[in-house]
């Protein structure tokens, strides 16, 4: 006998997110906890979301950490480690923004392939997305990936740090060096 699978609403979605501290992504009726990160994750998450907030600051852009929900057309909802949007408001209660034109993902042994694949796929579902980071967080890798204005994405890969990833929709130049400032890291690709 095959047992249905239970498939949620966004109602659904939304309580369960408020009655717990997990967070929680949600795409196509099913919900999946997300995974927490390690120090080398949330260091980079905090360089980047304060780095971009910083330089950001009197602009019509506004950048977000880790806890902000992000939706889109696509139908996920989720919580890149950073995100940036511009030219909305938003009152202090807002709980989920859209409409990002920078989306960071650090990546971690069991979300790579996702958010370097499918997630990317979800993501690219948002009109007004124009660059993309995946940062590995043990050794030097940011692949930034750019829309051009052909609607196509081309990837571009620092592997140094005195390299710089060009946010040019959202005037930023960020240095490699400040998204693993506070970390030992390989400037090598591990073997495997």
């Amino acid at each position: 006998m095959q047992q249905t699978r239970r498939q949620y609403t966004l109602d659904d979605y939304f309580s369960m997110q408020r009655g717990t501290d997990l967070k929680l992504e949600y795409f196509n009726g099913d919900i999946f906890a997300m995974s927490g990160g390690t120090l080398g994750h949330n260091t980079i998450s905090l360089n980047v979301s304060s780095f971009l907030r910083a330089a950001l600051a009197g602009s019509s852009c506004k950048a977000f950490g880790s806890d902000m929900r992000v939706s889109m057309p696509s139908g996920l909802y989720t919580y890149p480690d950073a995100s940036v949007v511009c030219g909305q408001r938003f009152n202090a209660s807002a709980d989920t923004i859209s409409n990002t034109v920078v989306l960071v993902e650090v990546l971690s042994d069991s979300t790579r392939n996702y958010d370097r694949g499918d997630k990317f796929e979800l993501y690219r579902s948002i009109p007004t997305l124009r660059h993309y980071l995946l940062i590995e967080p043990s050794f030097v890798n940011v692949e930034h990936r750019r829309i051009q204005k052909d609607g196509s994405w081309s990837p571009e890969i620092s592997e140094s740090l005195d390299q710089i990833v060009h946010l040019t929709e959202v005037g930023i130049d960020l240095p490699v060096a400040r998204i693993y400032e506070d970390l030992e890291v390989s400037s090598a690709r591990p073997q495997r």
